[in-house]
């Protein structure tokens, strides 16, 4: 899978829901909430400023993080689902 990513934007692999809640009951996949948790596999070369420079972004590929719910594109890119999000709309890094 080949994307680059433009200006402050990253791709997200979102994470798989649990399906199991921790009472042991199974979660069917129409009550799964979408994740919001992911790995990213891509970040773009970062926002262009006003000065003609490029802001560095703070996150990296490989970093696993949270994001907003509703947050970001989804698309599919050879069979596998992924979310392209501004790195504005990541919540945290998971350390």
């Amino acid at each position: 899978m080949k994307i680059r990513p433009l200006d402050d934007r990253v791709v997200v692999l979102p994470l798989e829901a649990q399906a199991v809640s921790r009472g042991g009951i199974h979660i069917p996949d129409q009550a799964k909430e979408k994740p919001q948790r992911g790995k990213i596999l891509a970040v773009g070369p970062g926002k262009m400023l006003d000065s003609g420079e490029r802001a560095r972004l703070a996150l990296k590929v490989g970093d696993e993080v949270y994001f907003a719910k509703y947050a970001g594109s989804d698309i599919e890119l050879d069979g596998v689902k992924v979310t392209v999000l501004h790195e504005s709309e990541i919540l945290g890094v998971v350390e």
